[in-house]
């Protein structure tokens, strides 16, 4: 009998699920086994599924405890529906703020078009905690904003601006601008400008042309961008922690509370798995609508 080996195709097609079930759903098994689990003391802080009674029987214990509280507690409902709204927030800033600018990259000369994409991306050659941290220099009760706000006289005693909504919005919107920025350029560059031309041909005005030509084709790369920003946003824990204050009880700094102070391991990674959830079954659903009308 001869043995059969897979054929290059099967392998090239196999390795994305193969890394997908190395690095996404064997770590997704793991937590969601402690989220299982229950409290205990000890290293690690948890008991097994798995155990044998007095009687010698290998029995399964689910504790689906941490779930339930998860949907009955307010606080942890509260949790998830910040975050979703801040999230949502700042994918929408960051769409109004980096359309125009992936907008004009994307129209400005060739030669002018790598330099202007280095400095988009600039940021990111520095820590992303330094960055952050920057803003506390930036928005502090004595920091730049409010020294140059006192010395115009424009106020006359320093504008709480740290610890507040604007402070976590703008380190977001900071952050993550460039994650809308480059999907935006990426889909704006390979617009064919003959099709602005024809509208334009056609009696249509600038703005009309925008509306009807520009902004239809360049849906994906701003359904791409929104992604980019709203997903990382969502499970967020440095920008809230530094900049949003104690008010900015955001799903990550639940989680972290849980994980590090409460050591509560199995409450901790129930969060995670449900928030897992909370993003993974709109994409995918928005994926198969989308390939459906593709088809």
């Amino acid at each position: 009998m001869r043995l059969r080996l897979p054929s290059g195709r099967t392998l090239v097609l196999a390795l994305p699920f193969l890394w997908l079930g190395l690095f996404f759903l064997a770590p997704f098994l793991i937590v969601a086994k402690i989220a299982l689990s229950e409290g205990a003391l000890g290293i690690p802080p948890y008991a097994p599924l798995l155990r044998w009674t007095d009687e010698g029987v290998l029995t399964i214990v689910l504790n689906l405890g941490n779930l339930a509280t998860l949907v009955s507690d307010s606080f942890y409902i509260e949790a998830y529906l910040r975050s979703l709204r801040v999230a949502a927030i700042s994918g929408v800033l960051c769409l109004l703020i980096g359309y125009p600018m992936a907008y004009a990259i994307a129209r400005a000369p060739e030669h002018r078009r790598n330099l202007l994409l280095m400095l988009v991306v600039l940021p990111f050659w520095t820590s992303f905690l330094l960055r952050v941290m920057a803003w506390i220099g930036l928005l502090a009760d004595n920091g730049v904003v409010n020294n140059l706000l006192l010395g115009l006289g424009l106020v006359s005693q320093p504008v709480a601006l740290l610890y507040t909504d604007f402070a976590l919005y703008a380190g977001i919107v900071y952050c993550y601008l460039p994650f809308m920025v480059l999907p935006l350029y990426a889909t704006l560059s390979k617009l064919d400008p003959v099709l602005l031309e024809a509208a334009a041909d056609l009696g249509a005005r600038p703005w009309r042309a925008f509306l009807t030509v520009t902004l239809p084709l360049s849906l994906p790369g701003i359904i791409a961008g929104f992604m980019l920003v709203f997903i990382p946003a969502v499970g967020e824990f440095v920008i809230p922690e530094l900049l949003g204050g104690p008010g900015a009880q955001l799903i990550g700094r639940v989680l972290w509370t849980e994980f590090f102070q409460n050591r509560d391991w199995p409450m901790a990674s129930a969060l995670a798995v449900v928030l897992l959830l909370l993003l993974v079954l709109p994409i995918a659903w928005f994926q198969h609508v989308q390939g459906k009308g593709a088809r």
